[in-house]
């Protein structure tokens, strides 16, 4: 068939198997008129692609392409498409569509939608399972399709629509900025982007990771101190220091919780954005008691806090780090095992997909 009824990806048949990717097509789902076709360009790896596949996070449809960090051309958009045109540089991020009738998405919480399709594994209306971007093509709904700004290269972008959003929608919701004392937790493909934005929306950073290899990076990053946590009573001389703790790492069930929480200011939060495989470490009520603090989670970000990532990355010439590896079956591979190893720095971008698809317009 071949498309525009079918894309060709990159995909794995077994979770025991999790590294063999075959490389077939898939169906995609209906064409509607507001939807926007992408030939794809680049793909950034994310650790949701690892847990998905490896069944870390629990069964999933089979087969199954995975990836959500993309960015490609608009090939074919819908006639009551209005923001994309053929021929933009678009990205796509971890949602592809949400009713956009109900409360949350009236709100702009339209990434809290409970109707919400994931970018991949998810099933759409008619049936479609959705299938992501270690792919030839994607057909997004326009709402969660963005133009990438000229400043940013196509690989740099990419990582910016899961990892980057995930953690500037609470900075921002949290109340980043200038007079704010904000702790990083974890340095990976999410804190450094975490560090990034929250000193450039002029917060006062700190990181707090169990890797003292990491601190030159942590310092060129825009960070103002790197804790260790590995060192004993590494807590003790920051008490009642940060408004918020942004984690990135997903090891929480490791962590002494009452040790971050004596490090938050009254009220303070500790908010998670690093998702592992493990339960959280058994936490008491009175815990929290001594400052207030709580504990809470969110899911990637709206198109508002999108759009005004992206300009702020332009404006500001932030770049992602990055290691770009030519997609393949063996490049699939790679990168997916060196991500379950943490071995990356911070985010690898699929590329070369004109090598691998074609040309596809």
């Amino acid at each position: 068939m071949g498309y525009p009824d079918t894309a060709e990806g990159f995909m794995i048949e077994s979770q025991k198997n999790w590294q063999d990717f075959k490389k077939q097509e898939f169906k995609l789902k209906p064409f509607e008129d507001r939807d926007i076709d992408v030939a794809i360009d680049c793909c950034g790896v994310c650790g949701s692609d690892v847990h998905t596949i490896n069944g870390g996070w629990g069964d999933c449809p089979l087969p199954i392409c995975v990836g959500h960090e993309i960015v490609g051309k608009a090939i074919k958009v819908g006639k009551d498409v209005k923001t994309i045109k053929v021929g933009d540089r678009v990205g796509v991020g971890a949602q592809i569509q949400a009713d956009l009738t109900c409360n949350n998405c009236k709100a702009d919480q339209e990434n809290y939608c409970p109707n919400t399709v994931d970018t991949f594994g998810a099933p759409y209306k008619d049936g479609t399972i959705s299938q992501g971007g270690y792919s030839s093509h994607i057909r997004a709904h326009e709402y969660f399709t963005f133009k990438i700004p000229d400043e940013l290269e196509s690989e740099v972008a990419a990582p910016m629509l899961c990892a980057g959003i995930t953690v500037y929608s609470p900075l921002v919701r949290l109340g980043c900025g200038p007079g704010k004392k904000v702790a990083i937790c974890g340095l990976g493909g999410l804190g450094h982007f975490a560090i990034m934005w929250a000193k450039a929306l002029g917060a006062e950073v700190y990181v707090l990771s169990h890797s003292p290899s990491k601190k030159e990076d942590a310092l060129a990053l825009g960070a103002k101190e790197f804790i260790v946590t590995n060192e004993d009573e590494w807590y003790k001389p920051y008490a009642f220091t940060f408004d918020f703790i942004l984690n990135t790492a997903d090891a929480v069930h490791k962590f002494n919780m009452p040790n971050y929480y004596s490090t938050l200011k009254v009220w303070g939060k500790f908010h998670c954005v690093g998702f592992g495989d493990e339960p959280l470490p058994q936490m008491m009520a009175q815990d929290f008691a001594p400052n207030g603090c709580s504990f809470g989670a969110s899911h990637i970000g709206n198109r508002p806090e999108m759009l005004a990532m992206l300009d702020l990355a332009a404006k500001q010439n932030l770049k992602s780090w990055i290691q770009k590896v030519p997609i393949s079956k063996e490049g699939c591979a790679e990168v997916v095992g060196k991500v379950n190893k943490n071995d990356v720095r911070y985010r690898f971008v699929l590329t070369d997909y004109d090598k691998e698809f074609g040309q596809r317009g």
